[in-house]
């Protein structure tokens, strides 16, 4: 066995990000990817970190957003994924959104030529024994299910799982702008950014009313579904109350219509899926609704009458395990310390927070490797608070996915000011005080990961 030699299965974000944090420090990767031996239900592109639901990364606003302050640390420590995202962004407002075929294109040309990455394309259907070497595990909420079986046999079944839905794209050429408009909301960023569709009170009552008739995909082996509360689809939020979609993706705040002096009811909002702008994404409009129901009651959307769709929406299953239990500070299955997890099998959730803990499960493993004791990044970071997140055992029972967010972030309450006094820190201002703290502590760790380079 060649100790210096580690391997990753699995080429999504969280992978391909752990395999260049490692060749970038001077340690051979085999990366092990499926694709296209075969492929996940969701999976369709031979190319790697392949984007499955939205084409966003969100928030790029890294001094008042706990995902913005997520991009800019990513950044900052030498991300793949960041550099591949920047470089084939497509505009989005505040957000970051990126040609998602470009963008698989590229992390795949880069890992591809990196010389101290090799490929090998098969699917890994066990855990691997210590006899295989140093391992890391980021295969993603969709873990092939002979992987996921051997999974947990090896942690006593300790794993949840929950459903993740996709939202359709549409041809930006079928949609009808004597009714739609473009605008970003409350006029942030250019106003390209985003197509509005307008829907007065009767149009969306008739509409909720569709969606909650609307036949659904039936679910093979019959369950509850508990959906993340992040990525829930169109029609289970119709089902919590009719007027809930209103104040959640089709609400209509921050925007006028300029065909119609009447203020909308409810508006959906289409964001640009890739860098030529022939594609619009639903945004907010994930759906678990059979493909022909799904036509039928997306075009009752006023703009979206004759609309074509270049994808329609999916559902599938994602697996994830009680990381908290399973999984020691540095992302080490406690049972088999030779094995590490990263990705959104860890429950972590979305794209940029997956790719995070591929970034420090490969800073982790690259300096074992050397035998060095890796430094934890200070829990004042988002890495440190996602980190926290998936390893504190305080959090068992009730282990959820999770997006970043300033919740999980160490209390800023306030500070004293020049005459010694205590000033309340609020709003704004305190989201502000979190990213500075944190961007102030993350260059001292990064000092750290550059001294200790192999």
């Amino acid at each position: 066995m060649d100790r210096k030699l580690i391997h990753v299965i699995g080429a999504g974000l969280a992978g391909c990000e752990a395999a260049w944090q490692i060749a970038r420090r001077g340690i051979r990767v085999m990366l092990h990817e499926m694709k296209p031996v075969k492929y996940s239900p969701a999976h369709k592109n031979a190319d790697f970190a392949e984007l499955v639901c939205s084409n966003s990364l969100r928030s790029d606003d890294y001094l008042h957003n706990a995902v913005g302050l997520m991009h800019e640390e990513m950044r900052r420590a030498g991300s793949l994924i960041m550099e591949c995202a920047d470089k084939t962004k497509v505009p989005a407002g505040g957000a970051l959104a990126v040609d998602r075929d470009g963008f698989a294109a590229l992390v795949t040309k880069k890992i591809k030529e990196h010389p101290l990455i090799e490929l090998t394309h098969e699917e890994i259907d066990k855990l691997p024994d210590e006899d295989f070497g140093r391992t890391i595990i980021a295969t993603g909420p969709l873990t092939s299910d002979n992987l996921a079986h051997a999974i947990l046999e090896k942690t006593d079944h300790q794993a949840l799982s929950f459903y993740d839905a996709i939202a359709p794209v549409v041809f930006k050429d079928s949609i009808d702008f004597s009714k739609a408009w473009y605008q970003s909301r409350y006029d942030k960023g250019d106003k390209f950014d985003y197509i509005n569709c307008p829907l007065s009170k009767e149009e969306y009552y008739r509409f909720v009313d569709e969606l909650l008739k609307a036949q659904k995909v039936e679910f093979h082996d019959f369950e509850e579904a508990p959906y993340f509360d992040g990525c829930l689809p169109i029609e289970v939020m119709a089902e919590r109350g009719v007027d809930t979609l209103v104040f959640g993706p089709m609400k209509p705040v921050g925007l006028t219509n300029p065909h119609s002096s009447e203020k909308p009811y409810a508006v959906v909002q289409l964001r640009q899926d890739n860098k030529e702008d022939t594609l619009r994404n639903m945004v907010g409009f994930q759906t678990k609704m059979k493909y022909g129901e799904q036509e039928r009651i997306f075009r009752l959307i006023p703009g979206l009458e004759t609309a074509e769709f270049a994808r329609l929406g999916g559902i599938h299953k994602n697996t994830f395990i009680k990381s908290p239990l399973l999984l020691d500070e540095f992302l080490r299955l406690k049972k088999m310390p030779h094995i590490s997890f990263a990705g959104q099998i860890t429950g972590c959730e979305g794209y940029i927070e997956s790719a995070s803990t591929g970034l420090l499960a490969g800073y982790f493993a690259a300096a074992e490797a050397v035998g060095q004791i890796p430094a934890l990044p200070p829990r004042t970071t988002a890495f440190g608070a996602m980190l926290s997140h998936l390893t504190d055992d305080t959090n068992i029972e009730n282990y959820q996915p999770m997006n970043i967010n300033f919740g999980i972030f160490p209390t800023i309450s306030g500070e004293k000011t020049a005459n010694g006094k205590f000033r309340k820190i609020k709003g704004s201002e305190r989201k502000t005080a979190y990213c500075e703290r944190a961007l102030s502590d993350l260059s001292l760790w990064l000092e750290k990961l550059n001294e200790n380079k192999a």
